[in-house]
């Protein structure tokens, strides 16, 4: 792999897309997961163990929660993003432990501080729309690199997108780099996110953008 994804999501969208199991999603943008493009389950015999990230436990569960489930003991998700990421990022030495793999994603999210961000271009939840090339033109002011953009595409009877979700690239250096494939690069992986039938694709450009504050 060449590069790191790190993703966060819009609670309330994830929520949007599967409202079975979500109470009360928090009201800032959270860890989805840190993800080597092109890799996946490198190693199915490292097991996830959540006792080596005990000294995480607090931040993850803050920064890092399921929000489709909100019990505070699970830990699925961090197991799913270790068995499928996780063992694959671990090739670097900045991450080739299971406490070194969350907690450098726990140091990167509060290094890029996107809730901040947003709040300081007068981006936030709201029930009026954006403009997403409003939304990109912030971002990459920024932080000087283009992130990519996912959104929900709207319902049937809606005529606006929905944000759900902010990927940031890393080069294994863990320096901050453009999302786009360059030119030539004819497999770009897109790393979909599935949840009950919505789909997060990559955000239309000219499409009215709804950031919503609550689970409709």
């Amino acid at each position: 792999w060449k590069k790191l994804y790190f993703a966060h999501h819009w609670p309330v969208t994830v929520c949007k897309m599967n409202a079975n199991d979500c109470h009360d999603p928090p009201m800032y943008w959270t860890i989805h997961g840190l993800w080597p493009d092109r890799a996946e389950d490198c190693n199915r015999t490292w097991h996830f163990n959540v006792t080596e990230i005990k000294d995480l436990i607090l931040d993850m569960r803050h920064y890092w929660p399921d929000v489709l489930h909100s019990s505070l003991n699970r830990t699925q998700f961090w197991k799913h993003e270790w068995d499928k990421h996780g063992t694959c990022a671990a090739t670097l030495e900045v991450l080739n432990s299971q406490k070194k793999y969350f907690g450098k994603a726990l140091e990167l999210y509060q290094h890029i501080d996107l809730n901040g961000c947003l709040l300081k271009a007068g981006i936030k939840p709201s029930s009026s729309y954006y403009k997403m090339t409003a939304i990109k033109e912030a971002l990459t002011r920024f932080y000087g690199v283009t992130p990519k953009i996912q959104c929900l595409p709207p319902e049937e009877g809606e005529k606006a997108q929905t944000i759900g979700q902010i990927e940031f690239c890393f080069t294994k250096e863990l320096q901050l780099v453009n999302c786009v494939a360059p030119e030539g690069d004819s497999n770009p992986r897109q790393p979909r996110l599935m949840l009950g039938t919505s789909e997060l694709s990559v955000c239309n450009d000219t499409l009215p953008t709804y950031y919503p504050s609550e689970v409709q």
